[in-house]
Formats: structure tokens, sequence, C-alpha cells
């Protein structure tokens, strides 16, 4: 398995998390007046910043293959198309 698969797949399963994070974080809001507990408040956060980062890196892949094709061409002395 590559590198951008492994992110890609990790990107998808830390969305679960987060998506899941955040629903606790509205279930015990509703469960009434009282305030949730810190930690639960700000567990959606790593998730978060871990898809920031897989996100912004899957985000910028194709654009850093084709710079790579590019240089990769021009190296071997033949015509980038």
């Amino acid at each position: 398995m590559n590198c951008s698969s492994f992110l890609r797949r990790t990107h998808r399963w830390v969305s679960i998390a987060f998506t899941l994070t955040v629903i606790a974080n509205f279930v015990a809001r509703a469960q009434g007046p009282a305030e949730p507990p810190p930690w639960l408040t700000y567990a959606p956060l790593l998730p978060l910043g871990l898809l920031l980062l897989t996100g912004l890196y899957l985000f910028a892949l194709p654009y850093l293959g084709r710079r790579h094709e590019r240089h990769g061409a021009k190296e071997q002395g033949t015509p980038a198309a």
C-alpha cells in the first residue's frame, strides 16, 4: 500500500471519528442545562486537526504529481506534453 492510499484511508476513518465526536457533543448538550465536561467539548478538535492535515495533502497531491512529471520529463530530455 502506498502513502497516498494509506492517507486516504486514514482520512476516511478520521472523518468518521470526527462525526461521532460532534454527535456526542450535541447529545451531551441536549441532555440538560448542565455544561458537558471540557474533554467532551474539545474532543472534536484532534480529529479536526488530523482532517485538516490529511485533507490538505490529498488536495495538493494532484498538483504535486503534475509538477513531478514535468520535472522528470525535463531531466530525461523528452519534451513535456
